[in-house]
């Protein structure tokens, strides 16, 4: 998973949730380098703040979907200044899902597992956890 977010704090918040629920996060502070970061390791989930200096994360989410080999990887925002018709506009930019700082850690934990079984991550992560079950 490629966390893009420039505040340390959230930064460790992100990754120690994602890990404590098996995830292997790679956090990126310069959002320039987001797009270099997510090709090199094509992550299964982009978390990235929205209020990001150089680009922004809307921008990025953009850029992210015109780009062939990554515009089918989910996309999370979050930002701490949520404010009226921003959801529209990041939906729009093509995110998946959008969370308003500070977040709920249940809430982002469901989020993330939402994310991942939409886009069949999730069932490759769940095979991979209990090899020995049977479907459904």
């Amino acid at each position: 998973m490629l966390i893009v977010e420039d505040n340390a704090l959230n930064i460790k918040l992100f990754c120690d949730l994602l890990a404590a629920h098996g995830h292997q996060p790679e956090a990126v502070t310069d959002s320039r380098l987001a797009l270099e970061a997510a090709r090199a390791f094509r992550p299964e989930l982009v978390i990235t703040d929205i209020q990001l200096p150089h680009v922004s994360g809307l921008e990025l989410i953009r850029l992210l979907r015109a780009d062939a080999e990554l515009k089918t990887v989910p996309i999370m925002a979050v930002t701490a200044y949520a404010g009226q018709g921003d959801e529209e506009r990041v939906r729009g930019a093509g995110a998946q899902a959008y969370v308003s700082k500070p977040i709920s850690v249940a809430r982002f934990a469901a989020t993330v597992d939402e994310l991942l079984a939409e886009s069949g991550a999730g069932a490759t992560k769940a095979a991979v956890m209990d090899p020995g079950s049977s479907p459904g």
